[in-house]
């Protein structure tokens, strides 16, 4: 009983340096789970980050989108865009034109890989 008595003294003693340091690691522990925690400062700079680049990517998207609704109305009414759709994809000319077609080869592949061609 003289020991409780004797702790209990002490412990009243420094009453005022306990609460400080209670206080202190609670601050700490408030802190740390504001900038490290579930809902801190750093998984808060990647969310927005994420945010821009979803951003960035939905905006071209809807450029995509818009372009490519442009180039249907174009293609249900316009003839120059019926017309010039139909020579691309299935290489139509008119009469007395002169088409150049680029070799399939790239040009940074070596003389063996590429195909070889007929010359005059």
């Amino acid at each position: 009983m003289r020991v409780v008595l004797k702790i209990g003294s002490i412990l009243y003693g420094r009453r005022r340096r306990i609460a400080t340091g209670g206080v202190a690691l609670l601050a700490c522990l408030v802190g740390y789970s504001a900038v490290f925690g579930a809902n801190g400062m750093l998984v808060y700079q990647r969310k927005k980050a994420e945010y821009r680049t979803l951003q960035q990517r939905l905006e071209a998207a809807q450029k995509d989108n818009d372009r490519l609704a442009q180039e249907n109305r174009a293609l249900r009414s316009d003839p120059a865009a019926i017309e010039r759709e139909a020579r691309q994809q299935l290489h139509y000319t008119k009469p007395g034109e002169v088409v150049f077609v680029a070799p399939a080869a790239s040009f940074g592949a070596p003389r063996s890989q590429q195909p070889a061609t007929a010359q005059k």
